[in-house]
């Protein structure tokens, strides 16, 4: 279930305020492999143990607030930090630094 365009439109990272878009399908497909090996943690430090419908990266493709339901979690402790190789920009470069999944380095 996807988020309507008109509400990513709106909704902005409520640290940053910076943009938000949604995440590619390779990056929900890392972010639930990494959720289902236990391995990706929230900003809070919490292990997410559910499996997300997609992800709103913020424009600087640092952090993700995780979707489910066609919801985004906006809460800044929710977000996800976004690892290397996951995250692409829409010119099409690499952000982030690989955290969440280390065996793909």
């Amino acid at each position: 279930m996807s988020v309507d365009p008109v509400l990513v439109g709106l909704l902005v990272c409520p640290e940053t305020r910076q943009a938000l878009r949604p995440a590619d399908p390779a990056t929900v497909v890392l972010l639930n492999a990494a959720i289902a090996m236990g391995r990706a943690r929230n900003r809070g430090g919490e292990v997410v143990h559910d499996a997300v419908d997609g992800a709103l990266v913020r424009e600087d493709g640092a952090v993700c607030y995780l979707v489910r339901e066609g919801i985004p979690r906006m809460l800044a402790d929710e977000a996800v930090n976004l690892p290397l190789g996951v995250c692409r920009t829409s010119s099409g470069k690499l952000l982030g630094q690989n955290r969440l999944l280390p065996e793909y380095e």
